[in-house]
């Protein structure tokens, strides 16, 4: 890495693979790549500088970046091996890497802290880098998101080396990398495209915990059916929101007015006697409780609870003081497109938030119900991928009927060809709620001039964020053409955006 002057991107504008194209940048390397269609993200690349173009076309690959010796690539596996440019870098011998793989090479001398999950794994790295960040520790982090707090998915730093790494289960993605310690927030199915079955996708799971170092960690979420192959000298800790048994663990849980603050609790570690030293390594001691109380979640959700613990045991075992975690945990923005407010005013509440799962679903929905109580939740839901739709087609259809009004998109094939029965109306046939429409993309906007819109949220990992500007502003407009009526708006609140 040191040798070369450039690095090409096959798939620039993934999540993922911008934070690698941002952290060569600042390395001070040449990079340039090709993705397929433009987005929001791929334009903020290009005004950083980067050249990506959006044509299959060995052509338009730059002059900088065609001496194999001076260059390598690194390609997302969501790209078909039958790409012009991918098949042109091979022939001519070039050093071609996965993201996956290139992360782990980036990775490999410093002290990672992955966090992997079916779901929750972007809040919580996210959460993680944020404390860590935020503290005297600092780390550097490449996340599965935008950070709201520095409005990025790199972090960097020039004397930590501590790197919190977004550990991706996709094609086996998070075997390229090697933790010094870990979390897994979830194991629930997905991917069976890749995997075959759930037993293939959990022992996936089972060999990433092998790769942690001996002298590290890994900290699982409470009743995870995973059975972890650890090496010699790695701690396991359990977590949880509300199971007291868990090691690190949430008590005296409260909600209202917009808030959610509970106390943090550590089962085994000694209390310091003061808040501003972080728990020496040897304070691990059976049956002593240690608690950081009154934390104040800065995005109020409830699945954020759970996330946080697991953001805040990293931070602790990493030298984190009690102080700087509670006064980050209540700084925290969130992440953009998870659970993310777009409009918050007298009259409607509009969320836009990224879940694609089943359990993504169906923990969103109950979120949003719980916020506010008694008002009308509408859903847009884009299902993604014809696999991950043929899978799941059940759980899809019983967490949408959670919703009190339902609008379905066409499937948003990502890297996949269509499959022969598969569409959306599979999803929709099954759902029970009453009050349920299917529609194309083209007609949404429509559709939703003519609702009564309470509290909407956006849900899915295609193209739907591209709706997400048109569908604020025209809910904007409603709000000053049509005044409140009768609407009582919930008292007090953390508002993320109000309009």
């Amino acid at each position: 890495m040191n040798e070369i002057t450039s690095v090409y991107f096959i798939g620039a504008g993934g999540i993922g693979m911008s934070a690698l194209i941002r952290y060569f940048r600042a390395k001070g390397k040449l990079v340039a790549g090709y993705d397929r269609t433009p987005t929001p993200l791929t334009g903020q690349l290009m005004d950083e500088g980067v050249v990506i173009h959006f044509t299959e076309d060995v052509s338009q690959i730059p002059n900088d970046f065609l001496d194999k010796n001076k260059t390598f690539v690194i390609y997302t596996p969501a790209v078909p091996s039958s790409h012009l440019e991918l098949i042109f870098f091979r022939e001519q011998g070039f050093t071609i890497l996965k993201r996956s793989q290139a992360l782990g090479l980036i990775t490999a001398s410093s002290r990672s802290l992955c966090v992997a999950g079916t779901h929750g794994k972007t809040t919580t790295s996210s959460m993680t880098a944020h404390l860590l960040k935020q503290s005297l520790v600092d780390c550097n982090a490449f996340l599965g998101g935008i950070l709201k707090n520095c409005d990025s998915n790199l972090m960097l730093s020039e004397h930590s080396d501590l790197v919190v790494v977004e550990a991706d289960e996709y094609d086996r993605s998070f075997h390229a990398l090697t933790p010094y310690m870990a979390v897994i927030t979830s194991a629930d199915p997905d991917h069976l495209d890749i995997y075959g079955d759930m037993q293939a996708y959990r022992k996936s799971f089972e060999k990433f915990t092998s790769l942690i170092r001996p002298g590290g960690a890994l900290i699982m979420k409470k009743g995870i059916e995973l059975t972890p192959a650890l090496q010699p000298e790695v701690r396991l800790f359990t977590y949880s929101a509300s199971d007291e048994s868990a090691d690190f663990h949430a008590e005296n849980i409260r909600v209202g007015n917009g808030e959610i603050i509970f106390d943090f609790v550590a089962s085994g570690f000694a209390q310091t006697g003061n808040d501003d030293v972080p728990l020496p390594p040897s304070s691990h001691q059976p049956f002593t409780p240690f608690i950081i109380p009154d934390v104040q979640l800065g995005v109020p959700v409830r699945t954020n609870i759970e996330n946080g613990i697991a953001a805040m045991a990293l931070a602790l075992l990493n030298g984190v003081t009690p102080n700087a975690i509670r006064a980050a945990m209540k700084s925290y923005k969130g992440v953009l497109r998870r659970f993310d407010f777009q409009v918050k005013n007298d009259r409607v509440i509009y969320i836009d938030d990224y879940a694609h799962h089943p359990q993504e679903l169906q923990s969103s929905i109950l979120s949003v119900k719980e916020l506010y109580p008694g008002r009308k939740v509408t859903g847009i839901f884009q299902p993604h991928l014809y696999t991950r739709t043929r899978d799941f087609a059940e759980g899809f259809a019983s967490a949408l009927s959670l919703l009190d009004r339902l609008i379905l998109l066409d499937i948003y094939p990502a890297r996949e060809e269509p499959i022969e029965g598969i569409s959306s109306g599979i999803i929709f046939d099954k759902a029970t709620l009453h009050d349920k429409t299917l529609c194309k993309k083209e007609e949404l906007m429509e559709i939703l001039e003519k609702e009564d819109i309470d509290v909407l949220v956006t849900f899915g990992a295609g193209d739907i964020d591209r709706f997400v500007e048109p569908i604020r502003l025209m809910l904007v407009e409603k709000s000053f053409r049509f005044p409140v009526s009768g609407f009582q708006a919930p008292v007090g609140g953390n508002p993320l955006i109000s309009n």
